[in-house]
């Protein structure tokens, strides 16, 4: 199948108001912007965030990559414990320099003991209590090799710290970046199972920020906080542990501020959750903003609305800054006001360890450990704190991501599919009616036989009903009542892939993506294609002596919008690529309404050599380029309301008549 774009939807052709409208800023039932009844679909700005609920869903995204999650939790515990074991090795450091200058102080001689009832003899119980909570050799002064081989113990520890650090953010980034890509993988499968019906309501715009910026936060997120988290949470374990070993009741003193850090954090939290979900909306509606106006500025220049649509932006970019100023700004409180509890948790400690030191209940070194690890304790309390900055902005992305995920899908293919092996092209419709909306009803009770070989012209004015044809043959869309049958099989036993695949499509709007010439043409066909076929393909639809003009014939390098060529050129081009993918069955809406007179003659040849053989449906405006059609067919408001071919149509004098006649009334005053 070549179809060159997916077809509209809703309306039979997007008109060139869509542009203008938008840019104009117009307000319609879908907010600013007027982009319809579904235009902000997918925005939770005012729907409160299923937090939990969308943190343990994302986590089942882990479940494939568990056995390397335990893997960093492995490496995180023992990075974590050598980290926690050096503020204890150091003060033992802290206590052989102290106690090695306090010694050599004292004279040689004497045991600690004597040394400190001497000093309670002479009333020096202070500097006695002091000296009883160390370990002295009077006159011996410092052991420099016991300090050595402790501080050689402290790098060790150190360095294998490090070391585990750093295998654990090498498995850690495994993880992330495998999840991320399990669920792009979705979201793309996702977009394909999605009705024709979900993008003509959403914007491009927003549905492209669903899945680059929301999936890039979304591993931004779990990349910054997987690895710290675990880290974290394994820190407060460990540092709490060896501060109740160390001093229990400064442990109880240092742990009265937990509490207090709880509740500063899940204020803040509470207050800064609905702005990020407001920021990711706005991001989505900025996007879908610029991306409208990008693909439209040709229409905003010529119409001169270039003021309306840069206020429209201004606006959109006020509400996103807005958004995002609020988020960043009450999230970032967390921050210093850790900082702060933190800083009066020092000052207890200081205070109360210090007393200690001097009654001589706990050593210099031990309480410098302790000090240390009061701040190793807050300090991963911040973190987590700080962490809940990303994980509100990550799992506000996830939940786009998961409305994406979740929209209704087409309906499956069937699970015992009927097969057309050899298509011949007959397509009929039995009694069938449709309708986009169920309280507005375009088709009802239609029936027609297009038969193998057999050239079908639909005429009749915009809305009539012509496109929504072809995409119930197509099946973007689903009858409501009735069936279509090709060769006698109902197309909705068939599967997609199949009954596309014998369906050639040439629209109005070229599609062409950024490549080659001939990889544009190859696109129709599935497989590798010989040049000798893809050169015959071009030949037959007068291709070939344009690229040859091109410094780089068929290696010529188009952009996405086909930049190079010209209209009449893209066209050819698209017709080209379905003459390749040789179809059963062809479909041609309104392929010649866009290129001038001259280029219309090369499109029609092309098309008359493409349609020769097949089953084809023609959708035209141009009654001069359905005159040797086989069968006409003239549609109002859903319905066929004449058909025949040009001499008895224009003979019997009906609306098929008046829409000729029109189009020469209209040519003779030209």
């Amino acid at each position: 199948m070549s179809a060159d774009r997916t077809t509209q939807g809703p309306s039979e052709k997007p008109d060139d108001g869509a542009v203008v409208r938008s840019a104009r800023g117009a307000k319609g039932p879908g907010g600013p912007g007027g982009r319809g009844p579904m235009g902000g679909m997918g925005m939770p700005t005012e729907k409160a965030m299923n937090f939990g609920g969308s943190l343990r869903r994302f986590a089942g995204y882990l479940r494939p990559e568990r056995v390397r999650v335990v893997v960093v939790t492995a490496l995180a515990v023992v990075s974590v414990t050598l980290a926690v074991l050096g503020p204890k090795l150091l003060g033992n450091a802290t206590n052989l320099i102290f106690e090695g200058v306090m010694s050599a102080g004292l004279p040689a001689g004497q045991t600690q003991d004597e040394v400190i009832a001497g000093l309670r003899a002479t009333g020096q119980d202070k500097l006695a209590d002091l000296l009883s909570g160390m370990t002295l050799t009077p006159g011996q002064g410092l052991d420099t090799t016991a300090l050595r081989n402790v501080l050689l113990v402290v790098v060790a520890v150190y360095v294998g710290s490090f070391l585990f650090g750093w295998l654990q953010g090498r498995f850690t980034a495994t993880v992330v970046q495998n999840t991320v890509l399990n669920l792009r993988d979705e979201v793309e499968a996702k977009i394909n199972r999605l009705p024709l019906s979900y993008f003509d309501r959403e914007q491009r715009g927003e549905v492209l920020s669903r899945v680059t910026n929301d999936i890039d936060n979304v591993a931004q997120t779990l990349q910054q906080t997987l690895s710290q988290l675990v880290t974290s949470i394994l820190t407060i374990i460990g540092v709490l542990g060896m501060m109740f070993w160390i001093s229990p009741l400064l442990a109880v003193v240092a742990l009265v501020t937990v509490p207090l850090s709880v509740l500063v954090t899940a204020l803040i939290a509470k207050r800064s959750q609905p702005q990020f979900i407001k920021q990711w909306a706005a991001t989505g509606t900025i996007n879908a903003h610029v991306e409208e106006m990008y693909s439209g500025h040709a229409l905003v220049k010529v119409f001169g609305h270039q003021d309306s649509a840069i206020e429209t932006f201004d606006e959109e970019n006020v509400a996103l800054y807005e958004a995002s100023f609020k988020a960043q700004f009450i999230s970032g409180i967390i921050q210093p006001a850790m900082g702060f509890i933190a800083n009066l948790n020092y000052v207890i400690v200081a205070v109360v360890g210090g007393l200690r030191v001097a009654s001589g209940t706990m050593t210099l070194g031990d309480v410098q450990a302790f000090i240390q690890y009061s701040r190793q304790f807050t300090q991963p309390i911040t973190q987590v704190a700080s962490m809940m900055n990303l994980l509100q902005s990550g799992v506000a992305s996830v939940e786009r991501v998961f409305e994406l995920l979740d929209a209704d899908e087409q309906t499956p293919d069937p699970a015992n599919p009927q097969h057309v092996p050899d298509v011949q092209g007959r397509v009929a419709f039995e009694d069938v009616a449709f309708s986009y909306s169920p309280d507005v009803p375009l088709i009802s009770s239609l029936s027609l036989v297009a038969e193998p070989g057999q050239t079908v012209a639909i005429v009749g004015p915009t809305g009539a009903g012509k496109t929504t044809l072809v995409n119930l043959i197509m099946r973007f869309y689903e009858v409501n009542s009735g069936r279509i049958t090709l060769d006698g099989v109902d197309i909705a036993t068939m599967t997609r892939d199949e009954l596309r695949s014998n369906i050639g499509m040439v629209l109005q709007d070229t599609w062409l993506f950024n490549g080659t010439i001939a990889d544009n043409i190859r696109y129709g066909a599935t497989g590798d294609v010989p040049t000798e076929r893809l050169l015959e393909a071009a030949v037959a639809t007068h291709v070939d002596p344009f690229v040859r003009t091109l410094p780089d014939g068929y290696e010529t390098v188009l952009d996405d919008e086909g930049g190079s060529v010209s209209a009449g050129e893209k066209q050819l081009l698209t017709i080209a690529r379905a003459f390749l993918a040789d179809p059963a069955i062809l479909i041609l809406d309104e392929a010649t309404s866009s290129v001038d007179t001259r280029t219309e003659v090369l499109v029609q040849k092309a098309m008359n050599a493409l349609r020769e053989g097949r089953t084809s449906f023609v959708i035209a405006h141009r009654l001069s380029t359905i005159r040797d059609a086989d069968v006409i067919l003239v549609m109002e408001h859903g319905d066929i309301v004449e058909q025949g071919d040009h001499d008895s149509l224009l003979a019997a004098g009906g609306a098929y008549a008046r829409l000729y006649q029109s189009q020469f009334a209209v040519a003779e005053v030209d």
